[in-house]
């Protein structure tokens, strides 16, 4: 059980069932420091929502405590816990000005006219909307609005600010340009932001950590980089970033690093990360950018195999093959503006290196 005194926000044992018997959330042991950018990454379904839901006061817990600030919360009501809340439709009164929607939440703690003007444009002009406090959310595009809600939750400085989904409207371009004003907002105000998405990009973009939920469990706790260079499970592989998966069976163990045969016979180098030894079934976790078409010495992983189809990218092309029995394999290579000679039906030579092989659980 967590017992960081200190924490931001400190989930002990939470768990949470709707109907009394499933457990949405599972036991859940969470800190998260201040001023952290925290991401709640998983499909629907997977409890972050939920989790989100409860420490923003909307949902009870079943069973555990919530801590802020190393206040228990459970029984504070959600209008008296001062944390921001940003929602994927924005929530904007659509009765009211701009800068009325800012004030509000000002009004509604007793803030005087004077300081509430002054919190009102330092909250525009932080999201860069400073000319628009006149306007009614029905005059402003959804990345306006998106804005003036991200603004809106920040005005009154909480300590902490919770996002829901909040890009989930938007179209690719903008909701890319809103991760970088997010981000760059959390990095210039220091406060402590937890962020809900299905959005792997999103979290690895924005993100100081990311816990990866499936059936209501954090998966694997980790900073993005890790998170993808290191999944800790079969799950967390196949759901961050793109994942080749090659199903065998461990036939050696030394030290950090294993030996698995494949289905056809062949034997690949891994490092040996959720097995425990010999016999054990896994199934190895490889990222397309990792392998190479023209392999050399130094990869100790090298198979043959026949392109089935190519797709430019314009940054690389992608070409998926049939190795090892596996017809979705798929290499990425990168577009060096060079001629390249790749055919479909051609047979290829590929390689990559033992350390990008990760011997996980196995999965069908």
């Amino acid at each position: 059980m967590s017992q960081n005194r200190g924490a931001a926000v400190r989930y002990e044992g939470v768990q949470k069932s709707y109907d009394g018997e499933t457990l949405v959330v599972k036991n859940l042991n969470l800190d998260i420091a201040r001023g952290e950018f925290l991401t709640m990454l998983g499909p629907s379904g997977s409890g972050k929502t939920t989790c989100l839901m409860m420490l923003a006061g909307f949902e009870p817990a079943t069973h555990g405590e919530i801590f802020l600030n190393d206040h228990p919360i459970n029984n504070v009501p959600p209008h008296k816990r001062g944390i921001g809340m940003v929602f994927q439709n924005y929530a904007l009164f659509p009765h009211m000005s701009v800068a009325e929607n800012l004030a509000f939440p000002l009004q509604v703690r007793g803030m005087g006219k004077a300081e509430q003007e002054e919190k009102v444009k330092r909250a525009l002009d932080m999201v860069e909307l400073g000319e628009f406090g006149s306007r009614r959310p029905a005059q402003l595009s959804g990345g306006q609005q998106q804005r003036v809600a991200v603004a809106r939750a920040l005005v009154f400085d909480p300590e902490l600010v919770l996002m829901d989904e909040p890009l989930g409207a938007l179209d690719k371009q903008l909701r890319e340009q809103m991760q970088y004003e997010i981000k760059h907002i959390h990095e210039n105000l220091g406060v402590t932001i937890v962020y809900v998405t299905h959005d792997q990009t999103e979290a690895l973009t924005m993100s100081d950590r990311v816990a990866v939920f499936n059936d209501g469990i954090i998966q694997q706790l980790s900073s993005p980089d890790v998170l993808y260079e290191s999944p800790q499970n079969s799950f967390v592989a196949q759901f961050i970033g793109e994942n080749n998966k090659l199903t065998g069976e461990v036939v050696e163990v030394k030290g950090d690093r294993c030996k698995v045969r494949l289905a056809d016979g062949t034997v690949l180098q891994a490092d040996k990360v959720n097995v425990e030894g010999v016999g054990d079934r896994t199934t190895i976790s490889l990222r397309p950018e990792r392998i190479e078409v023209v392999p050399t010495d130094q990869h100790e992983n090298q198979v043959e195999g026949v392109i089935e189809e190519l797709i430019y990218l314009g940054d690389h092309i992608r070409v998926r093959m049939n190795i090892c029995g596996n017809d979705e394999f798929i290499v990425k290579v990168r577009n060096r503006g060079e001629r390249w000679d790749l055919q479909e039906g051609q047979k290829r030579r590929i390689g990559w290196a033992a350390s990008d092989c990760k011997a996980l659980d196995a999965v069908a």
